[in-house]
Formats: C-alpha cells, structure tokens, sequence
C-alpha cells in the first residue's frame, strides 16, 4: 500500500510491502504534521516560533532539547558549517526533516515491518525490498532540468539526500554569513546507513562548496555524488557500487 500527503510544506510518500493495514499510513502521516507544528517556522505558534520570540529553554519540550542537541552536535562535526542560526533565530528544519523520517522508520519497525519506503521532499528511507524483491531504486535529479535522473540507485536499508537550491531556491548559508552559498555547486547527495545521517551531513557538505565531496569521503558510512556548476560530476570511492546499471 502507497500513500502521498502534503505535510511539513512537501509531499510525504510512505509505501509499505509487509502489510495492508492503513491504520499504519495514518499514524505515519500524524506524526509528521505532528513535527509540523512543532519545528515549522512558518506556523506563529509552533514551539521553534515561540522560543524565537523568547520561550525560555526551561519550558522547552523534551524532544525539542534533544533536537537541539543533536543540532549542536552535527555543527561541531561539521566545524561550523552545520549552523541552525541565522538573523538571530533557530532553524533546525536542516536536521529535522531526516530526523523526522528515520524516526518514522523507527516506529513502522516497532510494528515488526521490515519492508517500506518513506520520501520526503526528496529525501528517501528505504528499508528492506521493493514489492518485486528487489531493492529500492532512487534517483538523483538534474539540477538543471529536473524532469531528467541523471544517476539511478539500488538502495537496501540505507537513506539517501540530496542537498541543492533548485526545489526550494536558495536556503543553506555559510557559517557566521548572512550570504547564502555560492560555491560552484548544484546539488550534492549522500547515501548513508540511514536518513537522519545522509540528510544532516548533504546540508552540511552542500554549504562547504566543491570541498564537500571531500569531507564524505572522509567520513566512515557516507558516499556522495555532486554537480557543480558546469554541470560535472564528482563521487566517492565507494558511491559506484549503488549505481543501478
């Protein structure tokens, strides 16, 4: 069963092989707009809104500081080019929506299911196999023309980002800069043992310009695959292998 819903300001696809149960579809989808309401800055009363108008970090929710935390952590990884601030205000929507969809993941494997795929906005967790037994395939979209896949992916039990300004225009900056990226790169995408981990570390990468290909291939798990600004490509060692042929 298969399920798209506009939910977090992009469509959300959740499908799953090992049951039929819509009640698991539903639960999904509840949970996202329950991440909606919580981090969306564009909601006046979700909680990043109103700690940017000065909730005090002891009324935060539980979750909210573990978030926070986790935020803090990716940027001192990532030496500052993960940075949640910007014009004095928190915006963790770099880290949450990955975080969302693994943990979504998370709760569909507490059910005991071993086979789905869940994408948003682009960012995909694929566990197990494809209806057919197969694993699952993902592409990578041109940044130029995006109707056009320029690589296709098989995917079993990983997540795959890809970070760029041509969904949502420009919306990643450099560390202490108010100046949005501008570095030669279209779009860089990251396979890693799960979403929350491809999606932080293709924010990050992505604002560090044609440099950020050599930091995944410095990290333990990741592969990447850029585009830069003439349209040439560049890999990890280990990114071939996920190349459907």
């Amino acid at each position: 069963m298969k399920q798209t819903k506009i939910s977090m300001g992009m469509p959300i696809t959740v499908e799953i092989i090992d049951s039929t149960d819509k009640q698991l579809l539903n639960d999904t989808f509840a949970f996202f707009r329950k991440v909606d309401n919580r981090y969306s800055t564009y909601k006046p009363d979700s909680e990043i809104s109103r700690i940017n108008n000065g909730l005090p970090r002891d009324r935060w929710s539980a979750e909210m500081k573990k978030v926070m935390q986790l935020c803090e952590a990716t940027k001192q990884e990532t030496n500052g080019y993960f940075d949640i601030k910007h014009q004095g205000k928190l915006d963790p929507s770099g880290l949450v929506k990955g975080w969302a969809i693994w943990e979504a993941a998370k709760q569909l494997r507490q059910h005991g299911l071993q086979n789905f795929y869940i994408e948003a906005g682009g960012d995909v967790q694929a566990m197990g196999l494809h209806a057919h037994n197969q694993p699952w395939t993902v592409g990578i979209r041109n940044p130029f023309d995006t109707s056009q896949i320029v690589k296709t992916l098989r995917i079993h039990n990983k997540g795959v980002a890809t970070s760029g300004t041509y969904i949502r225009g420009q919306h990643i900056y450099t560390p202490n800069h108010s100046q949005a990226v501008s570095q030669g790169v279209q779009s860089l995408t990251v396979i890693a043992d799960n979403i929350y981990e491809a999606d932080r570390f293709a924010t990050a990468a992505f604002a560090m310009g044609k440099e950020g290909i050599a930091f995944i291939e410095q990290r333990t798990g990741l592969e990447g695959y850029m585009i830069d600004d003439l349209g040439l490509a560049t890999f990890t060692s280990g990114f071939k292998e996920y190349i459907h042929a």
